[in-house]
């Protein structure tokens, strides 16, 4: 079993978007509305911090998903955010693996307004990685972004997860990775967005992640998006009620097959009107 685990383990970190932090098809699912102000959500926060600039109310949302429907590879995620007046502050966590192998990352969120047509965002990073019978390890860690609202409709942004390459616990040489993001966004319409994201990581190739928005009605959403570093495609589909919002998405890698995810997004009371 203990052999098993290892080889799962070794095909998620050789597949996955990153050196040592797997990171989640949340993780593009998010940045699709990051780069939007009508498009973009409290879980947007996840992939650019900036985009909390944008956020009207307090709430919360949680993220699930299987990865290739194998439970040692499951991913969780929650934040939650409440706006003040000096900007909009929140917190998030996320899980990664099983008792065998897991990844975990806690981190203090920050957004706020610059500028009109400017937002800036930050968070603070407290990740630990442990491996039974082979111990743990730790490291403090920062992200950034910036968030450029060119136009109405047109939308640019840039971000950096780890760009001091933390050392992953005291005794080791072992890094953390570091990952640059740069992404525009485009409102085409009311009901139409979309988006792309060239992204770079520390020993990995560039990989362009792309995505498109598509509102039915007021309450019914589509989105689809494609990662060309893992060949990943996925599609979800979204409902929004008057409390909260529910997405049920699926991501497919054309070796591993699919993964399964849930989004559920929750307001902790009614926006103002302005």
């Amino acid at each position: 079993m203990k052999l098993l685990n290892l080889l799962i383990t070794m095909v998620a970190i050789s597949t996955a978007n990153a050196q040592v932090i797997k990171q989640p098809l949340s993780v593009q699912y998010g940045a699709l509305g990051a780069y939007s102000k009508n498009f973009s959500d409290i879980f947007s926060a996840t992939s650019n911090q900036a985009s909390l600039a944008q956020l009207k109310t307090a709430g919360f949302a949680v993220y699930g998903e299987k990865r290739f429907l194998l439970e040692e590879l499951s991913n969780y995620a929650a934040v939650v955010a409440i706006p003040a007046s000096s900007g909009v502050f929140g917190f998030e966590a996320d899980y990664f693996g099983s008792a065998e192998f897991n990844e975990n990352e806690l981190g203090i969120l920050y957004g706020r307004k610059v500028t009109r047509n400017i937002d800036i965002g930050t968070k603070f990073n407290y990740y630990s990685l442990r491996i039974p019978g082979y111990g743990s390890a730790t490291a403090i860690n920062f992200e950034a972004g910036l968030i450029f609202h060119l136009t109405d409709k047109l939308h640019a942004g840039l971000h950096t997860y780890n760009p001091a390459s933390s050392k992953l616990g005291k005794n080791t040489r072992e890094q953390l990775a570091s990952v640059y993001r740069l992404g525009i966004g485009y409102e085409v319409s009311e009901t139409t967005f979309v988006s792309a994201e060239v992204v770079k990581q520390q020993n990995q190739p560039v990989s362009i992640n792309a995505g498109f928005q598509y509102n039915f009605q007021k309450n019914i959403f589509i989105r689809t998006g494609v990662s060309t570093l893992t060949s990943n495609s996925y599609a979800a589909v979204g409902l929004q009620l008057s409390f909260a919002r529910i997405d049920v998405s699926a991501s497919y890698h054309p070796q591993l097959g699919f993964t399964p995810g849930l989004l559920l997004l929750f307001k902790l009371k009614k926006e103002d009107k302005i």
